[in-house]
């Protein structure tokens, strides 16, 4: 009953409520619990209003300090801290296992700016593919992230993103039936990098065992659009080794490229256990060797993973082998373990070690040498380098030719 009676004391109906108010008594007997004033209350006095999380998230460190940890005030390491290498105790409660951190000396910034935004959305938006990404290069913060595209540096990975080999150091999909070759692909390249405006490029692949010329033609056919496009732009081509097949090596030097580069990838002792069995150091060797006899005046090169375990005696071997066939330009990079199926770093190799190498290897007569931890094959200073070298080579052809349109011209008169 107590409860019927409060639900009919509570349900008046709306008319009569309104009523009330306007009307009845208790509209203006009503009144606030507390004293109010007139005055405005003094704004000094009240308290502070509470930090929001956007003010928070403003106020702490950056995207990039956050993820590699380092705050922007950080004082630089002394020459003695950058070199230590540091450990810490990984796993389980109870299993837990000793591991190596990354040495300073490899640690790079996260990839962020407009202009890597740029380039990315040009390279999807034409179905093209990257070794730069598909490698997880450490480099693509600074080859994509220049100031403006021009200045920027993209490997282009040609034949698609999956590759028929599986070598033991590399992150590359693999796979023995890969999707065909896309016809529009040379066009589509050549359309990219003509819109970067850039003065040297570098084109690779992806092993195609599958197919019966390698994809040598699909390779050259891509830089002979590019050469249609940018006659000026300087062109390197970073290919496999065509199964040994020294016919398809002729058909890319042949195409227009400026620089043939294969990789050996490891000295001759190791290459069972780091490259695909169908991949050997000798092999290689004819195919740097083959591009040279192909075609005069062509600069070829490779490149060189240290910390996989080799020894000083089998790296000298393997420069004075890469000399033999008069090879121009050698890279030493670190080799880093792309996830945990892949092969373990043996040793991080210091940057003093890598300029000695870098020495060594210009004592023994190559043209240049680019030698450190973060260096790859495609290297940005090394290109820069080498276009100027072919520049100059051009520069001499011309003012050759020119002497002896004059000489001839003054035999005519004579």
């Amino acid at each position: 009953m107590a409860t019927a009676a409060r639900c009919r004391t509570c349900l008046v109906h709306p008319s009569r409520w309104l009523e009330g108010r306007r009307l009845g008594p208790l509209a203006t007997s009503r009144a606030f619990a507390t004293a109010t004033s007139d005055t405005p209350p003094d704004q000094s006095s009240r308290p502070r209003r509470r930090t929001t999380f956007h003010a928070q998230v403003k106020s702490g460190p950056s995207f990039e300090e956050f993820v590699t940890g380092r705050s922007g005030i950080e004082q630089a390491l002394t020459p003695e801290d950058a070199l230590e290498l540091k450990t810490a105790m990984v796993g389980p409660k109870g299993n837990k296992r000793e591991m190596t951190r990354l040495p300073e000396w490899l640690k790079t910034p996260v990839p962020v700016g407009e202009n890597y935004k740029k380039i990315k959305n040009d390279l999807r938006g034409l179905n093209l593919h990257t070794v730069c990404e598909e490698a997880r290069c450490p480099n693509i913060s600074d080859c994509w992230g220049g100031s403006d595209k021009s200045a920027a540096t993209a490997t282009i990975m040609l034949m698609g993103d999956t590759c028929t080999r599986g070598c033991r150091f590399c992150s590359v999909k693999t796979s023995n039936a890969p999707p065909p070759l896309d016809p529009h692909e040379p066009e589509h390249t050549a359309e990219a990098l003509s819109r970067w405006g850039l003065g040297y490029v570098v084109l690779t692949s992806v092993d195609r065992d599958d197919l019966a010329d390698g994809g040598a033609h699909h390779f050259a056919e891509t830089i002979g659009k590019i050469k249609q496009k940018a006659p000026t732009m300087l062109v390197e081509a970073l290919t496999g080794d065509y199964a040994g097949d020294l016919d398809m090596v002729k058909v890319v030097a042949q195409s227009g490229l400026d620089v043939y580069a294969h990789n050996v990838e490891t000295v001759e002792a190791l290459t069972p256990q780091v490259r695909d069995r169908r991949a050997n150091f000798r092999q290689s060797l004819q195919v740097l060797a083959a591009a040279k006899r192909a075609k005069e005046g062509l600069i070829t090169k490779t490149s060189i993973m240290l910390g996989l375990g080799e020894t000083e005696e089998q790296l000298w071997e393997a420069l004075r082998e890469l000399r033999k066939i008069d090879v121009d330009v050698v890279t030493f990079g670190q080799y880093m373990r792309p996830t945990k199926r892949h092969m373990k770093v043996d040793e991080y190799i210091t940057p003093a070690v890598f300029d000695m190498w870098r020495q060594r290897a210009l004592d023994l007569g190559f043209l240049y040498c680019a030698s450190g931890p973060l260096v790859r094959s495609s290297y940005k200073a090394g290109e820069a380098f080498i276009e100027n070298v072919l520049k100059k080579r051009a520069s001499k052809h011309q003012t050759a030719m020119a002497d002896v349109a004059g000489e001839i011209s003054a035999k005519v008169s004579f």
